[in-house]
This record gives structure tokens, sequence and C-alpha cells, in this order.
């Protein structure tokens, strides 16, 4: 059978792959990469500094975070939109990546698609949208992402996953504890740092201070990294984090708040580095207590989880990685979903282009 033609629409706010933070980027480029491995027709609606083996269609000549002359990126994403309809009839399956910016012309002009979504759902906004667009097919990143809105027309649940050979494992003992994400509330950078004090254990911290994060980190983080066991590293890029994640002892993951996913505790595991995380969203569907890592509900829990984490195989951890969080199973778990969108039988379809 033919590989079927593909159109992976990424945000753009970031190259693809990311050249600092970011995961639905990197998560796109990932799925894009391996999608043209395994022998499909991929087109990447992206960034014009993007990286790609696909056809790369540039909608702007760079990412749009750190553009100082971008001043309205939604008129960017409106653009992407227009180069995609313009060759719609190119196509077997549309994927966005771009949350719900499409909604309105997919809903009027039908044309096989699906739509990852990366981010929280629990906002009341969101209940109102999809209100209006409860048939929209969109693919979740994790079962407990699906909780406050159960009912949409879910076709799929999706993990991310990595190449196997991104991260090399290291299954010596660690240095110190780490830290790999944002700076903001819900990441629970402090709750960190407690741990890693309390620990007596130095704690990395390897972290991007976005600018709506920026008063919080000036009022409740700035001053905890005074202390001689805390090194703020910052944001780190993708060539970086082998030697950040690989030479830890435990990657400490303590949200307060419904984690849709978390990239970064597969990127630890595949390093050999276990988690340490609070039970919130994803964790319990990615960390397998006692084997990659442990769950723990508190920071007396999290500490003792620290003095345990020699009870653990590292070895193990890159196991689970390899097993459930590659990007080949990625790769092949979507195709299967795009095929039961489009009702793929080995023919393609006549769509005509979209005139908007």
């Amino acid at each position: 059978m033919k590989g079927l033609r593909i159109a992976q629409v990424s945000p753009l706010y970031e190259s693809v792959p990311p050249k600092l933070y970011g995961g639905t980027e990197r998560v796109v480029s990932f799925l894009t990469e391996e999608l043209v491995t395994q022998r499909h027709d991929v087109t990447l609606f992206a960034s014009g500094d993007s990286i790609t083996t696909a056809r790369l269609v540039p909608v702007c000549e760079k990412a749009l975070r750190l553009n100082d002359e971008c001043v309205d990126q939604v008129a960017n994403h409106i653009a992407m939109l227009q180069m995609v309809m313009n060759e719609i009839e190119n196509f077997d399956v549309i994927h966005y990546h771009i949350d719900y910016l499409h909604y309105p012309l997919s809903k009027k002009y039908p044309f096989p698609h699906v739509t990852t979504l990366h981010g929280r759902l629990n906002i009341y906004d969101l209940k109102v949208l999809y209100q209006l667009f409860d048939d929209m097919p969109v693919i979740s990143i994790s079962q407990a992402q699906r909780s406050p809105l159960p009912w949409l027309n879910w076709v799929g649940n999706v993990y991310h996953g990595l190449p196997l050979t991104l991260f090399e494992p290291n299954y010596r003992e660690g240095k110190y504890l780490a830290f790999l994400g944002r700076v903001s509330p819900e990441k629970g950078l402090d709750r960190a740092i407690e741990i890693a004090i309390s620990s007596g254990i130095q704690l990395k911290i390897a972290a991007k201070i976005d600018n709506a994060d920026k008063t919080y980190f000036e009022q409740h983080i700035k001053h905890l990294l005074d202390h001689p066991l805390i090194d703020f590293v910052g944001e780190i890029g993708e060539h970086e984090k082998q030697e950040f994640l690989s030479n830890a002892i435990v990657l400490l993951f303590p949200i307060d708040w419904p984690e849709p996913f978390g990239l970064v505790m597969t990127e630890a595991m595949a390093c050999g580095t276990p988690v340490i995380a609070y039970s919130n969203g994803s964790v319990p569907e990615i960390i397998e207590h006692g084997k990659n890592g442990f769950i723990v509900e508190n920071q007396e829990q999290a500490i003792k989880a620290v003095q345990n984490i020699s009870l653990l195989d590292r070895q193990v951890c890159r196991t689970i990685f390899e097993e459930r969080f590659s990007s080949q199973r990625m790769a092949k778990e979507y195709v299967s979903i795009y095929e039961n969108v489009i009702g793929f039988n080995g023919k393609r379809k006549n769509i005509k282009p979209i005139e908007v």
C-alpha cells in the first residue's frame, strides 16, 4: 500500500524542531521525521527556520516567540490556514497541532483531518467553544487530559514518542537532582527547591521564563535561588539535554496542575534517569511506580523517594521508554487513526482546493 499524503500543521511560535523550549513543536518534529522514514509523503507547515526531511511550507521567515518584529502572531496563523486550504487537493489527511483555530473552516468545508490537543482542557471557555464544535475529530495525549471534556469526538489517544537514538542512556549513578521545564506556578519549581534543600542534595534548574511568568519568578522564585544547593542554569536547548538529564540522580516533576502529558518525563527515562512526580494529570499513565520512578502526594513522600531512588534500576527506565514512548510507535498509532478517519482503502480521494 502506498504511503499517505499527510499535512502536518504546526504552531509558529517555535521552529520545528525548536531551538530552545517548545514541547508541541518538538513532538511535531519527531512525528514528521518518523512519518517520512515510514515512507509517507509529508508536508510540514511551519516557520521558515524549521529543519525537516519533509516538504516544508514556510509560513513566516522565523519562529514568532523570539521574533521582536512580530506584532500580531494570530495573523501568521490565519495566513497559514489559507496556505493549507490552497493545497488541500495534495493531501489525504491534515493533522493540526494548533488547537481550535481551524475549526470554523473544518466545519464548513469537510475534508479528512484530525487535531491533537496538546494543552489543558479544564478551562471554561473551551467548554463553551466545544459545545459548538463537538464534532471535530480530536486526539488526546493522555486519558487524563480528556476528563474535563469526555464527550468530545475523541478518535484516538496517542502518547508522545521520542526517537530511540535521540538520547543515550547513562546507567551510572547521577550527581544532582534535576528540574527541567518552565518557571510557572503549575510546574512546582518552588516544591522542587524545597525537596532538594530538605534532602541536602544539589538541584540544577534548566527552566524557561515566559513573559507571562516573570512576575511570578520575581516574587516567588528568585529569592529561593540564593541557597548554595540551588543552581539555576536557565533555558537549554535539545543538544544540552543529554548531559543535563543523563547525569542527574532523578528528575523532579512536582507539578500542581493536570499535566496533559509531560514530555520531559520520557526524555529523562530515555537517559536512564528515573522520575519523582506528583500524582496529577498524566503522571500515573507515564510513571510506573517503583519501576521508572516514584509517584508521590506531598513533600514528605518526595523526600523519602529521593532517599530511596537507588532502589530503581536505570536500565529499567530506559527499557520502559523504548517499549512505550518511541517515535516509531507514536507514528504508527497516528497512521492507524489517519486511515480510520479518512476510510482509506488504497484509493486517493478527489478533493478540490478550497477558496475562502
